[in-house]
């Protein structure tokens, strides 16, 4: 792969992964607009580290507690932080179980114009209507199992390209009501499972097939997506900390219209 080609499917794959725009739709696009190839599993699996690692760097606190919080549990102590692992874990087993079904027997076959536009389109619509009409009450804190079931749940819808995983789980955070940097906070620290579960699975795919491999491709790709994961969650939020979801809804729309233009041939490309 060229390196220029490989430092930008890095960058959106690493800014993308964490703001509510979809980083699958983002990729397919290239390949259809831009001509790139196939990302192949040394990058693909490049960009889920370098993303992982990312997540982890910016939520180290929440998931130090974490851990902290299941090793005073397995020793019979209550702790918020073991609260909160299990609810990560019990939110990721639905999303994880429909990622495997979606990989082995759908595959790419619904990266198609029309999809993504209308996906695009429509959950920018849904993130705007539960971003302005719901309430803002609540904290990652305040989170109930019943909650991370449906965060969890909504993230199968994901699986579609144009959705965004990490948009859709804040868009369901909204309509239960918490605060939009909780929601964002809440939805991230749901990623980290899912990418270390998504780098793991291609590592073994990787393995299987006598490509599992430190190379340069392989190590450009997790410092790039790793650095612009960390800058992309850093600056949403601290835009979501004084303003609403509004400016990725806008570009939602724009991103989704065009893509629509061009699926039913309103604009040539």
């Amino acid at each position: 792969m060229p390196l220029t080609q490989l430092i930008v499917l890095a960058i959106v794959q690493g800014l993308t992964e964490f703001l509510p725009v979809s980083s699958t739709g983002h990729i397919s696009l290239l390949q259809m607009f831009a001509g790139f190839s196939e990302q192949g599993l040394p990058l693909d699996f490049a960009v889920r580290v370098g993303t992982f690692l990312a997540a982890c760097a910016y939520f180290w606190r929440d998931l130090g507690a974490m851990l902290i919080g299941v090793w005073r549990l397995l020793r019979g102590k209550r702790d918020p932080g073991a609260q909160l692992a299990l609810q990560i874990i019990v939110a990721s087993i639905p999303a994880l179980g429909a990622a495997w079904a979606f990989d082995t027997y759908v595959g790419a076959s619904m990266n198609q114009l029309m999809v993504i536009g209308w996906t695009t389109v429509g959950y920018a619509v849904l993130l705007m209507v539960v971003d302005k009409a719901c309430m803002t009450i609540k904290r990652v804190e305040h989170a109930s199992y019943g909650d991370a079931v449906l965060m969890g749940l909504a993230q199968i819808l994901a699986l579609v390209p144009g959705t965004g995983r990490v948009g859709i789980a804040m868009s369901m955070a909204r309509l239960l009501g918490y605060e939009r940097v909780e929601a964002a906070r809440f939805s991230m620290l749901l990623s980290v499972p899912i990418l270390l579960a998504n780098a793991a699975w291609l590592g073994l795919k990787l393995d299987s097939a006598g490509q599992l491999a430190l190379t340069q491709e392989v190590l450009i790709g997790i410092a790039i997506s790793f650095t612009a994961g960390l800058l992309a969650i850093a600056v949403m939020m601290a835009w979501l900390k004084r303003s609403t979801f509004t400016p990725f809804v806008i570009y939602r729309l724009i991103l989704g219209g065009f893509v629509l233009a061009v699926a039913y041939g309103y604009v040539q490309t």
